[in-house]
């Protein structure tokens, strides 16, 4: 399945990459959800959640029908309490 998830994620790149944005696959799970990450300008935008739902899902379940759900998962990294260790933020507190 991560195959054709991927297939799919190809056929509609481009038309993010216009816009200056892309899409990554993170994962997709034994019961049928892809787990994508939108980038570049796609990252922040007020309008991700319309691309993803109207363009990205769309795409993806017609292209595989057994997917069940396409989900956004966020780069934890630019958020500072997520980039720090466990044990640290403990300490600090």
């Amino acid at each position: 399945m991560r195959e054709r998830v991927e297939a799919a994620l190809a056929e509609i790149r481009p038309a993010l990459q216009a816009d200056g944005g892309d899409v990554e696959l993170v994962e997709v799970t034994e019961d049928g959800v892809a787990r994508v990450k939108l980038t570049g300008a796609c990252q922040g935008c007020p309008m991700a959640q319309y691309t993803l739902q109207l363009g990205v899902e769309r795409v993806l379940k017609n292209a595989v029908p057994e997917l069940k759900a396409v989900e956004a998962v966020q780069d934890l990294e630019m958020y500072s309490w997520a980039a720090e260790p466990a044990d640290t933020a403990e300490a600090a507190s």
